[in-house]
């Protein structure tokens, strides 16, 4: 298991998502042949995998439904480790053994995780990071085997967004539920936002159903590199994904944005702060992590954003008083989180940071 020591020693660890547990078994795969694709999962943070032309015990087309994409994978596949919505299986130092899974499908969602971990098992955050844009990055779309090795063979031919998109589109077919949701973590954040804008072009363009184009999109302490990327026409990637939900926001897509970590303060992090101003923008406090564990409270927001499901919206403060209105988190309606977006304001936490229980957290409102 990796730790980090020092907070600002090696900017690469802090995105270590250390395999404390051998393989779940939800999602299982056995890291021989490449396995990308949405899962479904169920009460009990069990699993299974959307294949086209079978029934799926886990999804229902008239539901809400959320899907989240993970980020980086750094050394994950030797172990057989994948992201769940448990957060002790994802953080066995901090998080709590919830399924949160849970609160989603009690309140009627289907609930779904794109893997493209092998993908992103690069022991260089750029060359992952390359992939969600482009097929012909550093590395081109090579991907990580469990002795170690890469391989090619049976590699996509699309970056690992429009891979997405392509299985989504397949994954979706009848949708009639009421929003679709996206949650991205870390290099997620840019994995939903790219997605968001191709499925929100398709529906421009009449080839995809109105109602496949997001809702709302979650971006989970977000990262981007910092630095002109040859494969996006010399733009940081942040910069093209602050233009992205500018324009995605005139299509009535919601964006929300937790940060819970300095991941992007140091190093070869872009802090990004023009996205604060496009987004419904939270701070987390989790205190409950020791300050020298970043890679922990890098987790933390992700982990935190589904387990809040399982409260009421968290109350919203004013100089130590509550306002009658709420703060952020995935409990939150989508109208006011769309309110939030549009204001002048964003949020921090101010109760309820000494524990990963959401249920007594508030936020303070202030001028951005």
């Amino acid at each position: 298991m990796k730790k980090v020591h020092h907070i600002f020693i090696s900017l690469v660890l802090l995105f270590v998502i250390a395999p404390w547990y051998p393989t779940s078994t939800a999602a299982a795969y056995d890291g021989q042949t490449l396995d990308t694709g949405i899962y479904w999962f169920g009460s009990g943070n069990v699993s299974q995998k959307f294949i086209a032309g079978q029934s799926n015990s886990f999804f229902g087309a008239s539901k809400p439904t959320l899907i989240y994409i993970h980020g980086w994978q750094k050394d994950t596949t030797a172990s057989l480790f994948r992201e769940t919505f448990n957060p002790k299986r994802n953080d066995a130092t901090n998080g709590p053994d919830v399924n949160t899974v849970n609160y989603w499908v009690s309140k009627g969602w289907n609930v779904g995780i794109f893997y493209w971990n092998q993908l992103a098992d690069e022991g260089e955050v750029k060359d992952a990071e390359a992939k969600i844009w482009t097929s012909s990055g550093p590395q081109g779309m090579r991907w990580r085997k469990k002795d170690g090795t890469y391989s090619t063979a049976g590699a996509p031919t699309v970056s690992a967004a429009q891979l997405f998109v392509n299985t989504y589109k397949q994954a979706m077919q009848g949708f009639t539920g009421s929003e679709v949701r996206f949650a991205g973590h870390s290099l997620g954040n840019q994995m939903v936002t790219n997605s968001a804008k191709l499925i929100s072009d398709q529906v421009d363009g009449g080839t995809i159903a109105t109602n496949l184009r997001p809702k709302r999109v979650a971006l989970l302490d977000p990262f981007w590199s910092k630095d002109a990327k040859s494969y996006l026409g010399n733009k940081w990637t942040g910069e093209l994904c602050r233009q992205y939900v500018t324009h995605l926001k005139t299509k009535g897509v919601a964006f929300e944005q937790y940060k819970s970590s300095a991941i992007t303060d140091v190093g070869v992090g872009d802090s990004n702060n023009g996205m604060i101003q496009l987004t419904a923008f939270a701070e987390l406090k989790p205190w409950y992590i020791s300050a020298t564990d970043q890679g922990g409270k890098h987790g933390a927001a992700r982990d935190w954003y589904f387990y809040s499901m399982g409260f009421g919206a968290p109350a919203e403060i004013q100089n130590g008083a509550a306002t009658g209105l709420t703060g952020a988190s995935a409990a939150t309606a989508t109208t006011r989180i769309q309110t939030m977006m549009n204001s002048s304001n964003r949020w921090y936490q101010d109760a309820g940071q000494n524990s990963a229980d959401p249920s007594d957290d508030k936020f303070e409102v202030i001028s951005r």
